[in-house]
């Protein structure tokens, strides 16, 4: 519909505007990235659109930091990454607000119930999230479909730190080809 289109379009304009609201968080996800530096593994969970955010989010710190991550489509969790789920994993959720919003939230309950350490990418405001961690990244309300240009932001960010903190050479990943070199 023409309607949803030019809303769309106007959300588009003001994009660049929320992206640096993101980035002026840096500090808040350094000082996330410096509790979690240690960590030998990690679970990203996404639900729908941010579903490949939470692949990008896990993508990220295994290229950079080293750090085995893996992610999972959160309504997923119970067939099988929960039984991982205990008080030395760190779990990266993106539980911005969607139509899925409360599944999510459904879904995180229940890594807090086994004690997994929460951390999450939440639309400003939350106050639901908050019962669950401390560990909150805010970011700032867009439509769902455009959640994934926002939410995957922190996340690069918070791989960057966490491999800096670590002394890790982020513009020489080891082991990395582009894809565009010669197979």
């Amino acid at each position: 519909a023409p309607e949803y289109v030019q809303e769309k379009i106007k959300e588009l304009k003001i994009l660049p505007q929320q992206i640096e609201r993101v980035l002026d968080k840096h500090e808040k996800i350094k000082e996330l990235a410096a509790q979690f530096q240690h960590a030998r593994s990690f679970l990203y969970l996404g639900r729908g659109f941010n579903y490949p955010t939470a692949l990008e989010g896990a993508l990220k710190l295994k290229e950079i930091s080293y750090i085995h991550a893996e992610a999972y489509a959160a309504g997923e969790m119970k067939h099988g990454p929960i039984a991982l789920v205990d008080d030395q994993l760190p779990v990266m959720a993106i539980a911005t607000q969607s139509d899925v919003y409360d599944k999510t939230l459904s879904n995180l309950k229940e890594v807090q119930a086994r004690s997994g350490r929460l951390m999450a990418i939440v639309t400003e405001g939350d106050s639901e999230m908050s019962h669950l961690t401390e560990h909150l990244i805010e970011v700032p309300e867009v439509s769902d479909i455009l959640s994934p240009i926002i939410n995957v932001i922190p996340l690069q960010l918070f791989a960057y730190y966490v491999a800096d903190l670590r002394g890790l050479d982020v513009d020489q990943p080891r082991n990395l080809a582009k894809s565009v070199t010669v197979e």
